[in-house]
């Protein structure tokens, strides 16, 4: 299968990647593209809960578990045991189709196209020194980077939209 572009937005918690990601979707979207995004967790979630008949299922030991309406659907598929995921065991199962580019929030550790998110004020390292995969780093201040390796503002997700765009279109 060919994937559409890849690009991860790689930071510790609290950086900020989903409000990046609320801000950039939109641009991105403006100029004709269809994105898709996977988030990765490290926390426990529900998308549904108690009372709720796909609740139930899964309570019952169903899984997967697929809610389907006239305008969206969800799948829910339990792991048992519990266990470390790869993003490319989730791109297998990711509907692809239409998708002209794919964000994805969190898997840092693992290897594909990145941009660094980085707050000085957080006192947290820089990612890019472990990692050859971050191709430009968004920090809410200058930074003192190596020239192959392109500074956006963090608080200018216009700049950062049109930084995506020309790398990967």
């Amino acid at each position: 299968m060919t994937y559409p572009p890849i690009l991860g937005f790689a930071a510790f918690s609290g950086t900020g990647k989903t409000r990046l990601l609320t801000r950039l979707i939109p641009l991105l979207k403006q100029r004709g593209l269809n994105i898709g995004v996977i988030k990765h967790s490290h926390h426990d979630f529900e998308i549904d809960y108690p009372g709720k008949d796909s609740y139930q299922l899964r309570a019952s030991g169903a899984t997967p578990v697929m809610i389907v309406s006239p305008y969206r659907s969800a799948l829910i598929t339990e792991f048992y045991p519990h266990r470390e995921i790869s993003l490319k065991e989730q791109l297998a199962k990711f509907p692809m189709a239409g998708l002209d580019l794919i964000l994805v929030e969190g898997f840092r550790h693992e290897h594909f196209t990145k941009i660094e998110l980085h707050r000085p004020s957080l006192g947290k390292e820089l990612l890019y020194l472990n990692d050859a995969d971050i191709i430009a780093i968004a920090s809410d201040q200058p930074l003192g980077t190596p020239d192959y390796l392109p500074c956006l503002d963090l608080n200018n997700p216009l700049a950062i939209a049109d930084y995506i765009f020309h790398y990967f279109f």
